[in-house]
């Protein structure tokens, strides 16, 4: 039974290490595979638990390393015994991934245990489960076969963090441990952009290029669930790129309503472009981005007010990082990558968000779960309890 169990969780580990190098663009290189370890196979930590179903939950925003959040609901509760101890760990669903049949019955289990931080990495890790595997309210768990996320390995990635619940006690010496290679910064795949589908083309095409788009309202239920859809990066070189740039520009400029930002998702169009307005530059111009992602977020938060032309008569003060690093792709195709600070910092943060889905009453229900010590200034700043100062 050992051997067994041994020579299936190889085969496993194979198979995602195989995942990771596969091409370019994945975590992990063909060299730094020597860095990646793991416990051995140990059938102690192969356990049969009881899961208890959650019905009627609402969904919520679970927060990821790269500054973000991935919406989630909790799917059951599952309560084990391991060393004589009983722990319990929630497992939940992505709902970006069970609307696809592919991912229907999957779910998620991120979490941290003793190890974190010491023999594993700090950021947790992962186990995946399925719906079908569970028989007479019981699920076997196997933690030989915890993984890393690919934040582990790599910038550039979304992995969330697993939520306080799921924090454990035990010591977990099975699965995947630290990794000890050097970190990688995630390429830029173009491969996966992609033009404007059929209803995006309408939705440009329905007036000439001075002509205003309606503005998505949360207000409206189809036009919300647009709002809080993820974004796809879009090809540099799409011929409707120019139109739908011209009129979302008189959109956030139309007198009535004006704006300093606006995102696709807000008039309809979920592909990752924005406006911003530069208010750092000389005639505070406004300037198109195309597929933005900030990668890199300061410690340092500003804590200032918020409104957005997709929900009316909402002002709120909003805590965002003082400074961040963007990455855009310019109209040749090439990857720019920009330094950016104050109110514009903040302006792209509330844009880039837009593209995940994410809403900035989002991000306050996220800061109130935080804690927050004042940095004294001119300015309202704020840095999250434990951080290293900056």
């Amino acid at each position: 039974m050992g051997q067994s169990l041994e020579q299936e969780i190889q085969s496993y580990r194979d198979n995602q290490i195989q995942e990771m190098v596969k091409d370019e663009f994945g975590p992990l290189r063909e060299d730094q595979v020597k860095y990646v370890t793991f416990y051995p196979a140990k059938q102690d930590y192969v356990v049969t638990a009881s899961i208890e179903l959650v019905f009627n939950e609402p969904t919520f925003r679970m927060p990821t390393y790269d500054g973000t959040s991935n919406e989630y609901k909790r799917y059951g509760l599952i309560t084990f015994e391991l060393d004589g101890k009983i722990y319990s760990l929630t497992a939940y669903q992505s709902v970006s991934l069970f609307q696809n049949a592919i991912y229907k019955n999957h779910l998620f289990v991120p979490f941290m245990d003793s190890t974190t931080g010491e023999t594993t990495y700090e950021g947790g890790r992962y186990l995946d489960l399925s719906i079908t595997d569970i028989k007479d309210g019981k699920i076997r768990i196997d933690f030989n076969r915890a993984y890393n996320p690919y934040c582990a390995y790599s910038n550039g990635y979304r992995c969330p963090q697993p939520p306080k619940n799921n924090i454990m006690s035990a010591a977990i010496e099975a699965g995947e441990k630290k990794y000890i290679g050097p970190k990688n910064q995630r390429k830029v795949n173009m491969k996966t952009a992609k033009n404007f589908n059929d209803h995006e083309r309408s939705l440009i095409n329905d007036g000439d290029e001075n002509k205003l788009m309606h503005v998505y309202q949360i207000t409206d239920k189809k036009e919300l669930a647009v709002l809080k859809k993820p974004s796809e990066d879009i090809k540099f070189d799409d011929p409707l790129l120019d139109k739908l740039a011209s009129r979302m520009l008189q959109t956030v400029r139309d007198p009535d309503h004006p704006g300093v930002g606006i995102a696709g998702p807000q008039v309809g169009i979920n592909k990752n472009v924005v406006w911003v307005q530069r208010l750092d530059k000389n005639d505070k111009p406004f300037e198109f981005y195309l597929n933005p992602k900030i990668i890199w977020r300061s410690q340092l938060t500003r804590q200032g007010t918020e409104g957005c032309l997709s929900i009316p008569d909402l002002k709120e003060n909003v805590k965002r990082s003082y400074a961040i690093k963007l990455q855009h792709i310019d109209r040749k195709g090439n990857v720019k990558e920009e330094l950016i600070e104050g109110f514009t910092a903040v302006i792209f943060q509330h844009e880039v968000d837009h593209l995940y889905g994410i809403l900035f009453p989002d991000r306050i229900e996220e800061a109130n779960k935080k804690e927050y010590i004042p940095v004294k200034g001119e300015l309202d700043f704020f840095i999250q309890k434990d951080s290293i100062r900056p």
